[in-house]
């Protein structure tokens, strides 16, 4: 990995493929959905010729979640693509960062990638991204964007996380949420996902962005917090789950008398900001089976809000009441949300992709494009059509 980081280094130096780039893009300055503009660069036109012709997607090993339905999707995706002709396209699923590095260098070894397309699963792909582009072969990375070879790719895609941190801000705070009141917070794991989404929350409610709702308008925080205030939440009950359930259960279990115990003590107020949807069925499985009476009882007498991030078919059956733990919601959770944040988001980036290797795309190396994402709830959630994810 270190040879291929000298590499790296050594190209960046040298070669003008990011000449006209825009590095990193700052948070919310671009438009959800929106798509990157600029002169492409000479350097990095489309390629196609020379006997290269794959297109490479990496990405997960489809398990479980909403990882196990993006690898799904990016498969069926893949088959599409080679079915077609013009390209050959071949889906390659690890289970690591430092298992996609290899899966990098097989790829550099192959000699015919026209473009790579990357889920980088952790921070470890991040020598990976740099070999490929120490080679010259473009890439776009998709959902965690690791910020050192932010400005090597040719896009940087994924939904707006800023916004899914903004939205679940604005919705906490609409149901009552205030500076002081006890929160958890479930992370998936360090990366930039997670990151983003905490400082779209934090911007919310210093009254720095506003929460943009595609369904229904934008919104500004009630009550502007200091830093000071947020740095109590998120030094608080807060844990990195490994976007699992079985990581949130483990936490709560271990957790959850002394949480009740703080919120009951703290107004009677409890508020969960999880990011992601598996984390908050982590939540309801403990509720279901393994909670004491005395705890559930206290939880019933509160006021409990609980958020989501993803669109996974199972929770939205939950909150429509068609699910098993449905009833379970309504009696401890006197409202629960998802921010609509789709895996068939990594179709649209392969298909990107394709526009890039067609010569029909003009782009700004280094730029982002983010999805738009909006609140899913009880109210609206007939509406839409989720994910399979267990």
């Amino acid at each position: 990995m270190k040879k291929f980081a000298a590499l790296a280094l050594a190209f960046a130096m040298s070669v003008s493929l990011v000449a006209c780039g825009g590095g990193s893009q700052p948070s919310g300055s671009t438009p959800s959905g929106s798509t990157p503009s600029g002169s492409t660069p000479a350097s990095s036109t489309p390629a196609g010729n020379d006997g290269k012709n794959t297109v490479y997607v990496l990405g997960p090993t489809p398990d479980h979640g909403w990882t196990a339905q993006a690898g799904a999707y990016a498969q069926a995706k893949c088959d599409e693509i080679t079915a077609a002709g013009q390209y050959k396209a071949t889906y390659i699923p690890a289970s690591s960062g430092e298992e996609q590095v290899d899966h990098c260098q097989t790829i550099i070894a192959n000699g015919d990638a026209v473009l790579v397309v990357m889920m980088a699963l952790d921070d470890s792909a991040q020598a990976g991204q740099e070999a490929l582009y120490a080679e010259g072969i473009p890439f776009i990375s998709f959902d965690r964007i690791i910020e050192a070879t932010e400005k090597y790719a040719i896009l940087n895609a994924s939904g707006d996380n800023w916004q899914c941190g903004a939205g679940i801000a604005y919705w906490l705070q609409k149901n009552g949420m205030q500076p002081g009141d006890t929160v958890v917070v479930l992370y998936g794991d360090n990366g930039t996902v997670c990151s983003r989404r905490q400082e779209g929350f934090e911007q919310f409610l210093k009254g720095e962005v506003e929460y943009q709702d595609a369904q229904t308008g934008n919104y500004k925080t009630t009550e502007v917090w200091t830093q000071d205030q947020l740095d109590a939440v998120f030094n608080g009950y807060t844990v990195v789950c490994n976007w699992s359930a079985d990581g949130a259960h483990s936490y709560i279990e271990q957790k959850f008398d002394e949480i009740v115990a703080a919120a009951k003590a703290n107004g009677g107020k409890l508020f969960i900001y999880s990011m992601d949807d598996e984390m908050t069925f982590g939540v309801l499985n403990y509720l279901e089976a393994g909670a004491s009476p005395a705890t559930l009882a206290d939880l019933e007498a509160m006021d409990v809000y609980i958020s989501a991030i993803g669109g996974m078919q199972e929770l939205y059956d939950v909150m429509a009441g068609t699910d098993d733990q449905s009833d379970l919601a309504k009696q401890y959770f006197d409202d629960m949300m998802s921010m609509y944040f789709s895996p068939k988001m990594m179709e649209d980036v392969i298909e990107t992709g394709l526009d890039y290797l067609a010569g029909n795309w003009s782009y700004e190396v280094g730029a982002g494009e983010y999805q738009p994402v909006w609140i899913v709830d009880p109210t609206n959630v007939s509406q839409y059509e989720g994910f399979q994810g267990h």
